[in-house]
């Protein structure tokens, strides 16, 4: 595997939490797999691990039956940052309480802009 974790992160909206993880990515299908695999074991009470990946002009995401499009809305995140050669995966363990496709849309965009931004500042250090 060729992907590297870069930062991760953590919000809770109504209970429901979303796990953020960004990675650098050199091989778009071999490398989400890899980190697929990562995420169904690492958080196996999700019933949602959504991605959107970005490398030489290709690009991949998934909602993963999560409503409010997700993948999309972590993908438009990657593209606004001009993240190319960087994967975000976001993992999410339903609490109990309906968020809407507009909440959850929210959510993930939320989770994701948090983790791109926080990486961000980071480097600058």
């Amino acid at each position: 595997m060729t992907a590297e974790e870069v930062f991760a992160g953590k919000l809770v909206d109504r209970k429901s939490k979303f796990f953020a993880h960004l990675y650098t990515i050199d091989n778009l299908e071999e490398d989400i797999e890899q980190i697929q695999k990562i995420h169904n074991k690492k958080y196996k009470k999700a019933a949602h691990h959504c991605y959107a990946a970005l490398i030489n002009n290709q690009e991949d995401s998934r909602n993963d039956g999560e409503v409010g499009s997700p993948g999309r809305v972590l993908l438009e995140l990657l593209e606004e940052y001009k993240l190319d050669g960087y994967m975000i995966m976001v993992s999410r363990i339903f609490g109990g309480i309906k968020l809407g496709q507009g909440g959850v849309a929210r959510a993930f965009r939320n989770t994701g802009r948090g983790v791109i931004e926080a990486y961000m500042e980071n480097q600058k250090k």
